[in-house]
C-alpha cells in the first residue's frame, strides 16, 4: 500500500447539537480509488466538505501530503492539489465551456490569463469528450455533458487528490459506463480518487477499497470483497437480499 496522501484523525463536524460527522479517522493512499458509502444523510458530503474546508472541522486534524490542512479556507486547499465536483452540477451558464475550464485552470491550476489557459483548458475539454462544444455556452449542455465539464474543471485545478460526489446521479446506464471509463482514465494519470456514490455496480468495478458511513460514524472499511459480507453494512445500507446477490456474483 502506497503512503497515505490524505489521513484523518479523529475528524467530527457538528452543526449546533448535531454531530453530522463523529470521530472518523481514515488514511487514502495514493493512487487509489476509494469509494464512500452510507444511506442519505449518513454524512458522506458532510466529510468531503470538512476535507475542503467548506465546513471546517469541530475536532480531529486533516493531513494532506504530509501537511496539515485542517484550518485551511477552500480556496487555500483547491492550490495545493485538492479538486472536487459536485452532486449538484452548477456551471457558470453564461459563460462558455472553454471558459468554465479555463477559470478553473487560472484559480487553482496557476495558468496565466489568456491563451496559456485557454489551450490547456481545450486539452481537458478534448480528454472528457467535450472538445466539439468548448465553445457553446454552458447552459445548453445535457446533465450527462455538464457532468463531464465537472471533471474538466477539476483537472484544470491540477489535482493530486480528486472527490467526486455522486457523478453519477441522473444518468443512463450507457452514461453511467462511460462516466467509469473516464475516471478509471484520470486514475491512470495517477490522480486519487475518493467517490461518494449509491450505484454499488460502480463502487464494486471501480475502488480498490470502500468506506461505509452512517449517522456520520465510520462503520467499516475494506475491500469490496469484504464489505459486501459485512453485517453491519448489510444492516445499516445494502440490505441481505442485495449482499447475498452481490456475493454469489462476485463469487
Amino acid at each position: 500500500m502506497s503512503a497515505p496522501l490524505l489521513e484523518l484523525g479523529g475528524v467530527t463536524r457538528r452543526f449546533g447539537g448535531l454531530k453530522a460527522v463523529s470521530n472518523v479517522t481514515l488514511a487514502v493512499p495514493q493512487g487509489e480509488v476509494i469509494g464512500l458509502i452510507g444511506p442519505n444523510g449518513a454524512g458522506k458530503t458532510t466529510l468531503v466538505n470538512v476535507i475542503t474546508g467548506v465546513h471546517p472541522a469541530s475536532e480531529g486534524t486533516i493531513r494532506f501530503a504530509g501537511e496539515d490542512i485542517t484550518r485551511l479556507k477552500p480556496w487555500q486547499g483547491a492550490r495545493r492539489g485538492i479538486a472536487r465536483t459536485f452532486q449538484i452540477v452548477q456551471p457558470f451558464p453564461e459563460m462558455t465551456v472553454l471558459e468554465n475550464v479555463a477559470a478553473a485552470a487560472m484559480f487553482a491550476g496557476g495558468r496565466s490569463y489568456g491563451r496559456e489557459a485557454e489551450r490547456e483548458a481545450r486539452e481537458h475539454l478534448d480528454f472528457v469528450g467535450l472538445g466539439g462544444v468548448a465553445d457553446q455556452r454552458a447552459s445548453a449542455l445535457t446533465l450527462a455533458m455538464r457532468k463531464r465539464l465537472e471533471f474538466a474543471k477539476g483537472l484544470a485545478m491540477r489535482p493530486r487528490l480528486l472527490l467526486l460526489d455522486e457523478v453519477n446521479a441522473g444518468l443512463n446506464a450507457t452514461e453511467v459506463d462511460q462516466a467509469l471509463a473516464l475516471i478509471r482514465a484520470i486514475s491512470a494519470r495517477g490522480v486519487t480518487i475518493l467517490i461518494i456514490e449509491h450505484l454499488m455496480k460502480v463502487v464494486l468495478s471501480l475502488c480498490s477499497r470502500i468506506v461505509v458511513l452512517h449517522h456520520g460514524e465510520l462503520i467499516a472499511e475494506g475491500t469490496p470483497e469484504s464489505i459486501v459480507k459485512d453485517p453491519r453494512v448489510v444492516q445499516a445500507y445494502l440490505g441481505r437480499r442485495y449482499a447475498e446477490a452481490a456475493g454469489a456474483a462476485r463469487g
